[in-house]
């Protein structure tokens, strides 16, 4: 379908639930299509509180989530974009009171609580849109046709890298607020279910076995190197470290897109100062090998499709900060791609064609690629039509692609293969 943004007089009422830098990122830009209103928002901390507040000056702000649904504000929708372990309550909550949903992925730290979510959407006959931003970008829609148009032939095997980069990995997977499977969710879901959903629309096929492997090898203490400290300002191994936080963070100033991510999530300040107190006070400066986190480093998933296709998923920490990398591998061609650009190899001819699909920008400064507006786009023309048909995984579509994530995680802890069934 095409957007029809702008079609509908009537401007979508929205509640935000948790404003920091995802939700923040969805109601501006919401706000700043002139189709949306946030009338209301729930934040607990001030500082993000304030900001809520000057982005949406008409809205009642609240401190609780839960006040803010007892009020019954009127809006047609929510955004929750709370921490991972904060999804299920407020879904549930605001689902029974009518109203449409967009939630940040992943829906739930568990299989048990995504199904709960996916029930009280479908008993209030509300809509869902789980924020799997990597549908919604051109580079997909791009890929996606040229999948159907046949040019490939059956798709038989798909290989699909999702190249984390050391800095984003030790920014939000070591140091940050996903760093810890035992408060939050495992890698798989709190980064690669956006990977795992992308290869099952790309392959149009229900995931019927899954293994993995992996773990956490290097952000450990004793890969600590001699001499270091635990603290990067105080450290004699600072200079040399590829993971250390002065160099990473003051080379945030002067960019607008690194300012607004990662910069924001360590500090508000803009100046060099600013920064070297916030990796002083905060757990932004901690070294790498003497952090509390427990999600893995480095994790391998196969796959097999319904019908027989196949797919491996490799996410890493050890890479360069790109767009992820994809080779489909058909019976009559072959693609790969790299976020941006898709080349295209057809048996028949020999020949290859570069297809210019996508838009730089892998990151959350810059919004995914195109993903974050478009997902955005769709879920306003959803709440404005009353057609779910704008949304491209429904309730049950997005769970399965968690599912895969948690019979993954089955694999790695027990080395056994793992079936999905209907």
């Amino acid at each position: 379908m095409t957007h029809a943004s702008g079609s509908s007089t009537a401007r979508v009422r929205l509640l935000l639930v948790g404003a920091g830098a995802r939700g923040g990122a969805y109601a501006r830009y919401a706000a700043s299509t002139g189709r949306a209103d946030v009338v209301a928002f729930a934040e607990p901390d001030p500082e993000r509180a304030a900001d809520a507040a000057r982005d949406h000056p008409e809205a009642t702000g609240y401190a609780d989530w839960r006040q803010l649904a007892a009020d019954g504000i009127e809006a047609d929708a929510v955004i929750i974009a709370t921490q991972d372990a904060h999804h299920v309550e407020p879904a549930v909550a605001f689902a029974e009171r009518g109203y449409h949903i967009l939630l940040e992925k992943p829906m739930a730290t568990s299989e048990q609580d995504a199904v709960r979510i996916v029930e009280a959407v479908g008993k209030a006959q509300v809509m869902l849109a789980v924020c799997h931003v990597l549908r919604y970008t051109p580079y997909t829609t791009g890929v996606k046709e040229i999948v159907a148009s046949g040019v490939l032939g059956e798709i038989i095997s798909v290989e699909h890298l999702e190249p984390v980069g050391w800095w984003h990995a030790a920014h939000s997977y070591v140091r940050g607020n996903w760093r810890s499977e035992r408060n939050g969710s495992p890698m798989l879901l709190a980064k690669s279910s956006h990977d795992l959903d992308w290869l099952n629309f790309i392959v149009g096929r229900p995931v019927r076995k899954v293994s993995s492997f992996g773990g956490l090898k290097h952000f450990r203490r004793e890969n600590q190197p001699e001499g270091a400290t635990d603290t990067c300002l105080t450290c004699p191994v600072e200079p040399t470290c590829p993971y250390s936080a002065p160099r990473i963070y003051l080379g945030c100033l002067g960019d607008p897109n690194r300012e607004r991510w990662p910069l924001t999530v360590v500090t508000r300040e803009r100046t060099e100062q600013g920064v070297l107190d916030a990796l002083r006070d905060g757990p932004y400066g901690r070294c790498v090998y003497a952090c509390d986190n427990d999600v893995v480093d480095h994790q391998v998933v196969n796959l097999e499709y319904e019908g027989g296709a196949t797919a491996s998923f490799t996410m890493t920490a050890f890479t360069p900060f790109e767009h992820r990398r994809t080779r489909v591998f058909g019976t009559h061609g072959h693609l790969e791609g790299d976020g941006v650009t898709a080349t295209v190899t057809d048996f028949r001819t020999g020949a290859s064609t570069a297809h210019t699909l996508g838009l730089d920008g892998p990151d959350a400064g810059s919004g995914h690629g195109g993903g974050d507006e478009r997902l955005m786009d769709a879920f306003l023309d959803a709440v404005s039509s009353g057609d779910p048909r704008w949304i491209l995984s429904d309730p049950v579509t997005s769970l399965e692609a968690h599912q895969v994530a948690w019979a993954a995680e089955r694999s790695r802890h027990t080395a056994t293969v793992q079936t999905l069934r209907d």
